[in-house]
């Protein structure tokens, strides 16, 4: 075989070597992409999860025979505390959210609380969250569509399928979130 010859060969198979090392690499980025958007996501339900103790007891003050609410508020704030992975989050989320809209139901009955300053700055800061929480919600989601993506479309996904690589879970929202609202007037 002539000099040429391997050198071309040599070029062919280091060209590859990078292309695999690239490909890898661009695998890499993305999951740790994923994992840093869900740790932002965790993040801003932290901060809701630890926001509601001081909600339910300024409501508690108001409302003290609404015993079953506030003990629903508990339950899922200790189920999102004890939640691992996107499915158990998501599921104690949903159960929070539901809970919330109770506390908010019972909130209305009463407008001196709705009048009290601590209640409104609680509320305003939960709407604050929520707000935090949906677009860190949206950017996971689109950070797991782009690893989707990428361990799907050829040529990645052999380099996906022979290092391994998994699939993110979507956060998504309940059944119950996806009716539409009821106004009552």
């Amino acid at each position: 075989m002539s000099l040429p010859l391997q050198i071309f060969f040599i070029m062919i198979i280091a060209f590859i070597v990078l292309l695999l090392i690239s490909l890898y690499n661009r695998l890499v980025i993305l999951r740790n992409r994923c994992e840093n958007s869900w740790a932002q996501v965790d993040v801003q339900l932290k901060k809701r999860a630890d926001l509601v103790p001081n909600l339910v007891e300024t409501v508690k003050g108001y409302a003290a025979h609404e015993k079953s609410v506030f003990e629903n508020v508990t339950k899922a704030r200790s189920a999102i505390m004890g939640a691992t992975g996107v499915a158990d989050m998501q599921k104690a989320q949903n159960g929070l959210t539901q809970a919330l809209k109770s506390l908010f139901a019972v909130a209305e009955n009463y407008p001196q609380l709705k009048a009290d300053s601590q209640f409104r700055l609680l509320q305003e800061q939960l709407d604050g969250i929520e707000s935090k929480i949906a677009y860190a919600r949206q950017f996971y989601n689109d950070t797991v569509m782009s690893f989707s993506n990428a361990l799907q479309m050829f040529p990645t996904n052999l380099v996906a399928m022979l290092f391994n690589f998994k699939a993110k879970e979507y956060f998504n929202i309940s059944e119950a979130d996806r009716e539409s609202v009821k106004v009552k007037f």
